[in-house]
């Protein structure tokens, strides 16, 4: 086998490697379980506590959830959480949401959370039924199985149902974004950031809402091939959240997924500035620069990922793709000596 036929071969069983990995990552999902447990209260405006909240644990990492529910004293706690980063959200029907992002450790004790909700304004009023609750759940889950237009149906019915709801209108520019109607799309994300301004006066008044606004319309324009344009977006995003991790590290995947390789390096490495021990970011790094052909960074960035976080379970599919990379090195040292 000459030199280039061989090298031609293992970057093929690199990028294999690549997207085993990939496809293990989803079977191992709902693996990301553990002895980790937080723990808080939960009050309105008046300090006083709130009984019923739903609490939602949330790995940013995969795709598990837990939940627990606040009793009488406002309390709750939510257990069975494995080490890494998690996203707490309370929500509780006739209050706006809230939600922390927490780095959780199995073999540490988590300082107890609290949460403050506000009552519903006049512009975002309560529903009033199970019915229409169930209606929204309904288009979240035809929009996560991919099934846009059949969740754009749903959403339509319920912004007409709700259009002071106008929070709906991300779902239904999510869903135009997937199905690559731009142009729909970008309307739908305007149209939130309109909103926003119109109600409370400002976009970090409303910060999740806007901040998945700028992201969308940064990810269009990306589809668009203005990048230029995406970069506005997507700095004015940050400009929101200049201390959300996830916020970095959602900017770097969309700029990966289009091939935008050297700005995704910076926001991945963005992720890692503001919140240091997040192990994902060092993994998706990793991979950035295994696709980059830069095995020596990749090596770095896989090997200290495992060093971070042990238990994580994508850490043997690292493990293989690590020993391939080091067994190359060493057949190209041997190469060379010879």
């Amino acid at each position: 086998m000459n030199p280039i036929q061989k090298n031609r071969l293992l970057n093929l069983c690199i990028f294999i490697l690549f997207f085993i990995s990939i496809a293990v990552l989803a079977v191992l999902a709902q693996e990301h379980m553990g002895k980790g447990r937080i723990s808080g209260t939960v009050v309105d405006e008046k300090g006083q506590p709130l009984e019923g909240v739903l609490i939602v644990a949330e790995s940013l990492e995969y795709e598990t959830k837990l939940q627990g529910y606040s009793d009488k004293k406002g309390r709750f706690a939510v257990a069975g959480m494995g080490t890494g980063n998690w996203r707490i959200t309370a929500t509780k029907k006739g209050y706006t949401s809230s939600y922390i992002n927490k780095y959780v450790r199995q073999l540490r004790k988590s300082p107890p959370i609290t949460f403050k909700l506000k009552k519903l304004t006049e512009f975002a009023p309560r529903m009033s039924d199970e019915e229409s609750f169930e209606l929204f759940d309904k288009g979240n889950l035809l929009l996560k199985e991919e099934k846009y237009d059949e969740a754009l149906v749903v959403f339509e019915e319920f912004v007409l149902k709700y259009p002071e709801i106008y929070h709906t209108h991300l779902n239904i520019g999510t869903c135009y974004l997937k199905k690559g109607e731009l142009d729909k799309a970008e309307a739908e994300f305007k149209l939130i950031l309109d909103k926003t301004i119109e109600n409370f006066g400002g976009y970090k008044k409303d910060p999740q809402a806007s901040l998945r606004a700028f992201t969308g319309l940064g990810e269009i324009y990306i589809r668009k091939e203005d990048f230029e344009t995406a970069q506005k977006y997507f700095a004015q995003g940050l400009d929101i959240s200049p201390e959300d991790e996830v916020a970095a590290y959602n900017v770097a995947e969309v700029l990966f997924s289009h091939q935008e390789v050297d700005e995704a390096i910076k926001y991945f490495e963005l992720s890692i500035k503001i919140k240091k021990d997040w192990s994902k970011p060092y993994m998706k790094l990793g991979y950035v620069y295994l696709n980059k052909g830069d095995f020596n960074k990749s090596l770095e960035y896989f090997n200290k990922f495992i060093e971070m976080d042990p238990e994580n379970p994508e850490v043997p599919s690292v493990k293989n793709i690590v020993a391939t990379l080091e067994k190359m090195k060493k057949e190209k040292r041997g190469g060379e000596e010879g």
